[in-house]
């Protein structure tokens, strides 16, 4: 009984809404709560431009307030801390960081990884924008500014891994 009134709270937390408590056999909470969270964590996240330059933010700093997240994001951009505030609200609301309110300032670390954002936001890009086709938005990022020779190089390396991979 002590797991399942842990899980609910995890999941309550998770969602940050307020559900029924059912109370079930272990087989079957166990089986609900792996397709609620399969269900969660299968919806993709779309972070907006917003959302994104406070991840930046947090993926640099692995964790942070309100306020050095503000901030670090008032340097290049003029929007109030109340505005932080409730950007960073909608996203632990959306899943997008998890809020350590132990103390009386909260802490946000962000609940999705830099690779993964950046995957998922290209694989739209490229089905958007160039119709499935990578290589065109290779060619076009290629083609829009003038590589470095490091850059060059990191993407030699990379061919020649996917070359060897495919034979």
């Amino acid at each position: 009984m002590v797991l399942h009134k842990q899980l609910l709270k995890c999941v309550r937390n998770y969602l940050n809404k307020p559900f029924i408590i059912i109370y079930l056999s272990k087989n079957e909470f166990s089986r609900i709560f792996v397709y609620e969270i399969n269900r969660i964590m299968s919806t993709p996240i779309k972070p907006t431009e917003s959302e994104l330059e406070i991840l930046q933010v947090l993926w640099q700093k692995n964790n942070a307030t309100v306020r050095e997240v503000h901030e670090v994001l008032s340097m290049h951009k003029d929007s109030g801390y109340t505005t932080t505030l409730k950007l960073m609200q909608i996203m632990h609301d959306k899943g997008l960081v998890s809020r350590d309110d132990s103390s009386k300032t909260h802490v946000y670390r962000p609940n999705i990884s830099r690779e993964a954002t950046q995957q998922q936001l290209l694989h739209k890009m490229v089905n958007t924008l160039f119709e499935g086709n990578a290589t065109q938005l290779v060619m076009q990022a290629l083609g829009s500014q003038k590589p470095s020779n490091d850059e060059l190089q990191a993407i030699e390396q990379l061919i020649q891994q996917m070359k060897q991979a495919n034979s």
